[in-house]
């Protein structure tokens, strides 16, 4: 598994809508691209952070040429939602324990 970590800064008033955009539009694109396993985002302030989880590092690879992920990025930034600096890590995953977030769907809605 791959663990990959998208971080930005947000407009803290737009906040809100940021959160709305990204469980309408990034949610399922991230749903429609092979190997993709689960996504957390999380927000401290104007911090914004999304970590995905990959099942290869070519499933990260295809990601990130897609349009598809491309062009929801340019969305956030064009919106002003997001900071246009941002970065990117990955992680091989070398252990885990998820059970806990198994039907912790709450923070989706």
């Amino acid at each position: 598994m791959v663990i990959r970590i998208w971080r930005t800064a947000v407009d803290e008033a737009s906040a809100a809508e940021y959160e709305r955009f990204a469980r309408e539009v990034s949610l399922p694109m991230f749903a429609r691209h092979a190997g993709h396993l689960g996504v957390l985002m999380g927000r401290r302030g104007d911090r914004c952070i999304v970590i995905t989880c990959w099942r290869s590092p070519a499933d990260v690879e295809a990601l990130e040429a897609s349009g598809d992920y491309r062009d929801v990025v340019a969305r956030i930034v064009a919106a002003g939602f997001a900071a246009p600096e941002q970065s990117t890590e990955t992680f091989e995953a070398h252990l885990s324990e998820l059970g806990g977030l198994i039907g912790f769907g709450g923070l989706r809605a």
